[in-house]
């Protein structure tokens, strides 16, 4: 009689566990805020691997958390412009209050925020499964930039003129707190502690070359960094803009990776001592930061050289630069399926 191993039910998943999980696809996302297209870049090769055609003055970026769309926002149409990810077109343009700028997406994907650049100020909030707009946010100025905290359980805007960071419930899309600061708002990111919560809001300031930051529970300012000054023989970079402009914590959140279009150069900081470690020389007028999900890379755009720079955290040295489109301004990581 012939015998039939029978494996054991554990044994079967000690196979299934063995196998490799799915691996996403990271693709970097790169607006370029004097044209009408929006580069995307594969970071494993770092070449534009894709263009987004057909979306003038486009600013913020966004992607689902599921990797199938990407949300721009139009300047020119002042609309939040819905992106297929596998064809790159625009799907759907969702009408605005005004004019926006930079965006957000909550955790879960079912919420855009949308930055409203105009008086009296305002974040508009798009439901992603109906493509509409279903809520507007009165907040104290005209919106630079939005974002949702580390946790997703708070969105934080920031106004330019009224000088006003403003913290929304996510839940309950009502404003929890807010504060005014000596100067206008500009680029944030954050520092999370243990547990996931917020710690502590990094915050650009208009003509300031540096960031403040704030602490999340007490809702005060609790230290201001300046950056460091040129060396001697380099000449500033004049090109329009805020000096300190572009921000990003590393997914350890052991660095802070801070931009000066000033300088033409980012600068890094150990968290949570926010000791100086080094920088890294960039191409000109830096303008936002976004890094790989393993923080070893940061992606910089460089708004007047059209181009990208490609900067090895650890090893603090650019490893290349990557032409891109005119005037290359807010960029983020996406995973795709």
């Amino acid at each position: 009689m012939k015998l039939i191993a029978i494996r054991p039910r554990w044994m079967h998943l000690g196979l299934l566990l063995a196998l490799p999980l799915a691996a996403s696809t990271v693709r970097i996302i790169q607006t370029n805020s004097a044209g009408d297209d929006v580069s995307i870049i594969d970071p494993a090769s770092n070449k534009v691997v894709g263009t987004i055609h057909g979306i003038e003055v486009n600013h913020g970026a966004a992607s689902a958390p599921d990797g199938t769309r990407f949300y721009i926002s139009d300047e020119a149409e002042r609309t939040l412009d819905v992106v297929d990810a596998k064809t790159l077109d625009v799907i759907r343009r969702i009408p605005l209050t005004g004019h926006p700028n930079n965006i957000s997406i909550s955790k879960d994907g079912r919420r855009v925020y949308v930055s409203i650049a105009v008086a009296p100020g305002a974040v508009d909030v798009i439901d992603t499964a109906s493509m509409e707009r279903v809520k507007s946010i009165p907040v104290k100025g005209p919106v630079h930039n939005t974002y949702v905290t580390p946790d997703g359980k708070f969105v934080v805007s920031g106004s330019i003129p009224s000088k006003v960071i403003t913290v929304i419930d996510q839940k309950t899309e009502e404003v929890a707190w807010s504060m005014t600061m000596d100067k206008g708002i500009r680029p944030m990111t954050f520092a999370a502690n243990p547990d996931g919560s917020t710690k502590w809001i990094f915050v650009q300031l208009s003509g300031f070359n540096g960031f403040a930051v704030v602490d999340f529970a007490t809702q005060k300012e609790i230290n201001r960094i300046k950056l460091p000054d040129l060396p001697a023989g380099k000449q500033p970079f004049p090109e329009g803009g805020n000096e300190s402009h572009g921000m990003a914590v590393t997914s350890d959140g052991k660095t802070l990776v801070v931009n000066s279009r000033l300088n033409s150069s980012i600068y890094m900081y150990s968290l949570p001592d926010l000791k100086l470690q080094g920088s890294v020389e960039v191409g000109k007028s830096p303008d936002w930061v976004t890094l790989t999900p393993d923080g070893k890379r940061a992606y910089v755009a460089n708004a007047a050289s059209n181009s990208v720079s490609v900067v090895d955290i650890q090893a603090m040295k650019e490893i290349t630069r990557i032409k891109v489109g005119q005037v290359p301004k807010r960029n983020i990581t996406a995973l795709l399926p």
